[in-house]
């Protein structure tokens, strides 16, 4: 693939066909998930198919002003609406974002929907949410150096940030070995589908997403250069990958932003 090529419209365009096939992350919630959570029974999930750890949240969702970052497809955003959040999901794909006007429209929730690349979030003020949930997304961004800067001053002093992300290690393996449930080792990190041949690039991932692999620097080391103080960390397997059977190919993080010492 040419290196002119502009990953945010690429992915946009990528991420609208993946919802308009109804994978996995571009299937709203069900009507039965959102009464749960009107009735206080509710989780997200951040990595694969493992729940967020609930005390990782604030224990009352009422009124708290949550930002669902790179989060579109009608999942999380309901369900912490559901909840009693005052929610914002912002990503880059229209089609995911008109997941989650789909079941907004459906249950009676209120939830603004914000186009745009998790990079800039110029369109929010500083100290504008009390907590951001970012579940595996970051995968599909160049640089996330901005994504830190941004989250952190959007997110008020004492505010929360929970992410999933990649081990950059699943990035290492053939794409193709993978799928025969088989590990071997391919590419040197770091990683970009952008870096491989046309060819391979078809094969392993067809007209998908751009994907980036980022080093733990770069993802938790990245998160304290920004200012935040991070509280937990959590691994988990991959939920379709034979990596599974070696290693946790996600982790998620929850990070503050200090009431003091900050600006």
């Amino acid at each position: 693939m040419a290196n002119d090529v502009d990953p945010v419209a690429h992915n946009r365009a990528a991420w609208d066909r993946l919802a308009e096939e109804n994978i996995e992350w571009s299937v709203p919630v069900s009507a039965k998930a959102i009464a749960k959570a009107r009735a206080g029974d509710w989780s997200i999930v951040l990595i694969g198919h493992e729940p967020a750890p609930r005390d990782w949240f604030p224990w009352d969702l009422a009124g708290v002003r949550t930002l669902c970052l790179a989060s579109g497809g009608g999942q999380q955003g309901p369900i912490l609406a559901a909840a009693g959040a005052n929610v914002t999901v912002f990503d880059n794909s229209p089609n995911q974002l008109a997941r989650d006007d789909e079941v907004a429209a459906r249950e009676g929730l209120t939830i603004r929907t914000v186009l745009g690349d998790m990079r800039d979030l110029g369109a929010f003020e500083d100290g504008s949410f009390d907590l951001i949930v970012n579940p595996v997304s970051n995968v599909f961004c160049p640089d996330l150096k901005p994504v830190w800067r941004e989250a952190f001053r959007v997110l008020r002093p004492g505010g929360a940030m929970l992410t999933g992300f990649m081990n950059p290690d699943v990035y290492l393996f053939d794409e193709a070995a993978l799928d025969r449930h088989q590990l071997v080792v391919a590419h040197e990190l770091p990683f970009s589908s952008l870096d491989l041949s046309e060819e391979d690039r078809q094969s392993a991932y067809g007209d998908g997403p751009i994907e980036y692999s980022h080093s733990l620097t770069a993802q938790i080391g990245g998160q304290l250069a920004a200012g935040f103080v991070l509280t937990h960390l959590t691994e988990a397997p991959h939920h379709a990958d034979v990596t599974a059977n070696y290693f946790p190919a996600y982790i998620a993080t929850r990070a503050v932003k200090p009431t003091t010492g900050v600006g």
